[in-house]
Parts: structure tokens; sequence; C-alpha cells
């Protein structure tokens, strides 16, 4: 007596979802994006309405392609979401007044950070939000111009890297 496909289905659910989840969530580091990407793993194969040759090996492989397109469609919309300039990250806005104590927080982990960086990285970081060119920069702090672009980055790394592990301190 054959079995169901739906008995099927449900017997390599439960003992394949766990795995694929924690799978996806090692390699994405987002558990709620892995939940999603298992689901709807599991989604497509029910459509499917027959289990393949190799079920594992297949539901690796679409939870692989699904991980790509969402990680492919978040890269698009981080890019576009950068198309403010710098100096607008920064700049100064009104405090909604319900807000008040979420940004003195935010703007004291700022500070930190800013204050756990060498003073010529905490400089260049300033200076670029304000939105002055490679070239002012490299005037106003003595630096070859040619040279600003790496600094630059090593300081925002440096700067990424204090915020986070204040986040992680809080």
């Amino acid at each position: 007596m054959s079995r169901s496909f739906h008995d099927a289905f449900v017997e390599l659910f439960d003992g394949h979802f766990e795995r694929l989840f924690r799978y996806l969530d090692r390699l994405s580091g987002d558990p709620d994006l892995a939940a999603d990407i298992a689901q709807e793993t599991f989604m497509k194969l029910h459509q499917r309405g027959s289990l393949p040759d190799a079920p594992g090996a297949w539901l690796v492989s679409v939870a692989m392609n699904l991980f790509r397109n969402a990680y492919a469609t978040r890269e698009r919309r981080t890019r576009l979401l950068k198309v403010v300039p710098e100096a607008a990250m920064f700049a100064d806005r009104a405090v909604p007044p319900d807000r008040g104590e979420e940004s003195r927080v935010l703007e004291a982990r700022v500070r930190r950070a800013l204050d756990g960086i060498p003073e010529r990285e905490r400089q260049m970081l300033l200076l670029r939000a304000e939105g002055y060119s490679y070239r002012e920069i490299a005037e106003a702090l003595g630096l070859q111009e040619s040279s600003v672009g790496t600094l630059l980055a090593r300081a925002k790394r440096a700067f990424k890297e204090l915020y986070e592990d204040r986040a992680d301190a809080s």
C-alpha cells in the first residue's frame, strides 16, 4: 500500500524542517528570514504535489535559491536607500517628543563610539558627514587626497565595531 503525498510530506517536514531552518539561520544570521525561507521551501514542495527523487537535496537546493533571491532583494533595497547623501543621515532633525529618551540613548551610543576611535578618524567621519569632499578632508587634515577613501573606510569600520559593541553591552 503506497503512502499518500500528504503523509509523505508531513513526514518529510517533521524530519527536515528544523535542520533546514538551523542551516539557513546560521547562513543568514537572521532567524526570521531563515524561518520564512524554510517555510516557503516546504510550500513549494507542497505546490509541486509530489516528492522529488532526493527530497533532502531538493529542499536545500530550493532553499538556497530562495536565500539568494532574498539576499539580492535586500541588497537592492539597501542600495536604493543609500541614494540619500551621507550628510543627510547626520543632519540635525527635530526630535519628536515621544522619542526624546530613545534619541538621547542613541546619541550617547554614537558619542561613545566616536570617542573610542582615534582623533583623525573621528574628524574624517564628522567632516564627511557634514558633506566635505575628499579633497577638502585631505586639505583640512594634511592628508593625500588619494588616501582619504581608504582611511574613511577604516574609520567607518572602527566606528561600526565600537557602535555595535556598545549596543551589545546595553
